[in-house]
């Protein structure tokens, strides 16, 4: 199978599962990511994702090159979802890359597609496109230059020189590095964190972020009140007060 699926709660795990090609994506991965990502989504009793590679030497190469010389490409990179299923998709429910190694070219450009990154000490990111000739077109150009100062994002892009797990945490591109043994038990318990709160208020905080980034402060405020009407009026909003006044933990509505 190239890909697995574990469900731990209400988590769920995604793992590219190529190890024997360094979990790059070919047509059947793609699709396969595609189709994992669209039944969580409409799935109420997943409220987090998590994705990650098989084996200890990525976490994905990119692109599998054997694939698209076959003509694998409309499948390996869609036009409603772009590259392996993930790059043009806007998902509601928060996602965790735990990137268990090399995340280069298409593997960056997964992991920048998601919302949170746990990395090992051995992973390694970067767009090495230029090198080949190509640029990063699944997202890699538009994402990077929003997640690391511009100066940055342009060095990685123009050089294609990758940058290792300590310095894309200084930078602040990934969450956390740890022991390559422990990442996706990390990325559990950082799932679990955010599990434990409510999965619309969560939903919404995720999405007034997205898309007030970078708009003037009267656009972002009429998306932010917009959003806290739909909360204030939620089951969830009277059962956290509930549930606080009560010292009990809360029951969260499915979403």
């Amino acid at each position: 199978m190239s890909i697995l699926r574990e469900k731990r709660d209400h988590i769920e795990i995604i793992t590219i599962n190529r190890p024997e090609a360094r979990n790059a994506i070919d047509g059947p991965t793609s699709t396969a990511i595609g189709n994992a990502l669209e039944e969580i989504e409409n799935d109420k009793d997943v409220w987090v994702i998590i994705i990650t590679g098989s084996g200890d030497k990525a976490f994905c190469a990119g692109m599998d090159l054997k694939a698209f010389a076959s003509g694998q490409v409309g499948e390996i990179a869609s036009p409603k979802y772009g590259f392996a299923g993930i790059a043009k998709r806007k998902l509601s429910k928060p996602i965790i890359a735990a990137v268990n190694g090399a995340a280069l070219a298409g593997g960056c450009e997964i992991m920048l597609s998601c919302d949170l990154v746990v990395a090992s000490t051995t992973a390694i990111f970067g767009i090495p496109e230029a090198k080949r000739g190509l640029i990063a077109g699944g997202g890699g150009l538009i994402r990077l230059q929003k997640r690391l100062p511009l100066s940055i994002a342009l060095e990685l892009a123009l050089t294609g020189d990758p940058i290792d797990a300590n310095r894309a945490f200084e930078l602040g591109l990934v969450n956390r590095v740890v022991d390559q043994s422990s990442v996706l038990d990390e990325a559990v318990k950082l799932a679990n964190a955010i599990a434990e709160n409510s999965p619309i208020a969560v939903r919404n905080s995720k999405k007034v972020m997205y898309e007030t980034f970078g708009t003037d402060e009267e656009t972002a405020w009429k998306i932010s009140d917009a959003a806290f009407g739909e909360i204030f009026t939620s089951p969830d909003a009277m059962e956290g007060a509930v549930a606080f006044a009560e010292k009990r933990k809360p029951n969260w509505s499915p979403i």
